[in-house]
């Protein structure tokens, strides 16, 4: 039994840096429970591209918040934030402790931030308006123009995730306030620790390399076939996953095999610099670990234990 059942712990850190893994060992040691703060694994449909907990990983440990929505309903900020609340008060409230783990820095920190994310009635026909402006000069265009109009939401958004960008100018066109300026930060409720993994730069593109080959020897090339085959290119493009636009383009003849792959690392890559924006080696909040350290289990329990326990 915690004697606090206030405190979260967040396992942080860049793709392929191992943080799943690790946050099943911790909480295999504390009695813990894993909450993905992941936006991919969200979604049922998807599996191979996004590295989603497996069901032996599942069966170590529970996991909330995988396979909870469709690629037809993609879920915002606010109904992540909404869940995750819930999630994280029923595994405290059974003396155990919420492990949160993920790459996606907006909706980490919508939680342990205590974001306030506003209710927005969206607008269907100023939507397919927005829809219909995008296609025709071109998405990364129009993302483009997010920047000139709202910096913030730009940097925080990914040019391919087409969804959040159409989603930022509705809220822009509606509202007249910026998509950045509608998320207010509040206190956070929690006694948070956060543990970060680091890897040298050139360790980390030589694991993201080989997680993407693995991938296609698992059959990613297989699964978005069947995504497309099932009628599910229109919303598998709209949000943009890393693997899956690329793999999309090469179905449809407008890449080769190989640049598919050389353009998903490459993708990769620039996300994990992006992800760097979020979590900063000199951010005080943040304990950082080498996660090539044949010790760092050990070395990140014994910080656990003592922060649980003080």
């Amino acid at each position: 039994m915690l004697t606090n059942l206030s405190k979260l712990l967040m396992v942080v850190g860049p793709t392929a840096s191992g943080k799943s893994e690790l946050a099943i060992q911790i909480a295999e040691a504390t009695n813990g429970e894993v909450v993905s703060a992941d936006s991919r694994s969200f979604y049922q449909e998807l599996n191979i591209g996004v590295a989603k907990p497996n069901r032996t990983d599942r069966e170590r440990v529970s996991h909330h918040l995988v396979n909870v929505t469709s690629i037809n309903q993609p879920w915002s900020l606010g109904e992540f934030q909404k869940a995750s609340t819930e999630v994280i008060a029923s595994i405290r409230s059974r003396g155990k402790l919420p492990v949160l783990v993920g790459g996606t820095g907006q909706y980490l920190r919508a939680i342990t931030q205590g974001w306030q994310v506003p209710e927005h009635v969206g607008n269907d026909k100023l939507r397919i308006a927005i829809q219909n402006w995008a296609e025709a000069i071109g998405f990364e265009a129009l993302h483009d123009k997010l920047k000139s109009v709202d910096p913030k939401a730009a940097k925080s958004i990914d040019f391919r995730n087409h969804r959040r960008t159409i989603r930022a100018f509705e809220v822009l066109f509606l509202s007249g306030k910026r998509f950045s300026e509608m998320k207010r930060s509040g206190e956070t409720p929690f006694d948070l620790l956060t543990i970060g993994l680091d890897w040298p730069r050139d360790q980390l593109y030589a694991r993201v390399d080989q997680r993407i080959q693995h991938m296609f020897e698992a059959g990613l090339v297989g699964e978005v076939h069947d995504l497309v085959a099932a009628g599910k290119e229109v919303q598998l493009r709209r949000i943009g996953i890393i693997g899956y636009s690329e793999v999309l383009d090469y179905l449809s003849g407008k890449l080769t095999l190989e640049a598919c792959i050389q353009l998903i690392q490459r993708n990769t890559r620039r996300f994990i610099r992006h992800q760097a924006n979020w979590f900063k080696p000199n951010d005080p909040a943040i304990h950082w670990f080498k996660a090539n350290d044949p010790e760092l289990l050990q070395q990140v329990l014994g910080h656990v234990q003592n922060w649980l326990y003080r």
